[in-house]
């Protein structure tokens, strides 16, 4: 049976104006990502969702919160939904690194990933696994994903069977809790929408 996924990033972070890399580090939401919750949360009491899942991070929790509480649902948290570790990029904008580091990254940000960070390969699979494992516990439901902005652009390349190294490219940003909707058949999946806007 085939499951939906909504697959949403966390509301903006305090890092979001600076473009920090927020990878492992637990970095709060702002008063505009709370709202962006809250949205979701309204949206997801009208979308007869069965179940809703996040990263273990703060400003992932915080994010699905509204929407189980809203549902009157567990939050259901899966440590494989974490955002990729970013190493010696952690905390950082790209001007504040090496230049020769961020040419590296920019030609190719698998092959070109920072000193230190996970290698985005691992993170892909993992994430991948992640959502097999909850849509065999879903079949034919529908269901709230929340994780990040990196690992969910590296999921839909593994999935849409798209080079990893495009993923910067080929998904340029995924907005702060918009709306992108998987169908997943237990063996593959298919992208019926991508940054679709909450409605306000």
């Amino acid at each position: 049976m085939t499951t939906t996924l909504y697959l949403v990033r966390h509301g903006q972070t305090v890092w979001h104006a600076e473009n920090r890399y927020a990878g492992v580090s637990d970095v709060a939401l702002t008063a505009t990502g709370q709202e962006q919750a809250d949205r979701l949360g309204r949206w997801a009491e009208k979308s007869g969702l069965d179940a809703v899942w996040c990263s273990p991070l703060s400003r992932a929790r915080a994010t699905a919160a509204p929407a189980a509480s809203a549902l009157g649902l567990a939050l259901r948290v899966d440590n494989d939904l974490r955002e990729v570790d970013f190493g010696a990029a952690e905390g950082h904008t790209l001007a504040e690194l090496d230049p020769a580091v961020v040419a590296a990254f920019r030609a190719d940000p698998v092959l070109g990933s920072f000193p230190g960070a996970e290698d985005p390969r691992s993170a892909a699979g993992r994430a991948v696994i992640a959502l097999d494992r909850i849509a065999a516990r879903h079949p034919g439901e529908r269901v709230l994903v929340v994780a990040h902005n990196t690992l969910l652009r590296l999921v839909l390349c593994s999935l849409l069977e798209i080079p990893l190294s495009r993923y910067r490219s080929a998904f340029p940003q995924v907005r702060n809790c918009a709306l992108t909707e998987l169908r997943h058949d237990g063996t593959s999946a298919a992208l019926l929408a991508y940054n679709v806007p909450l409605p306000e």
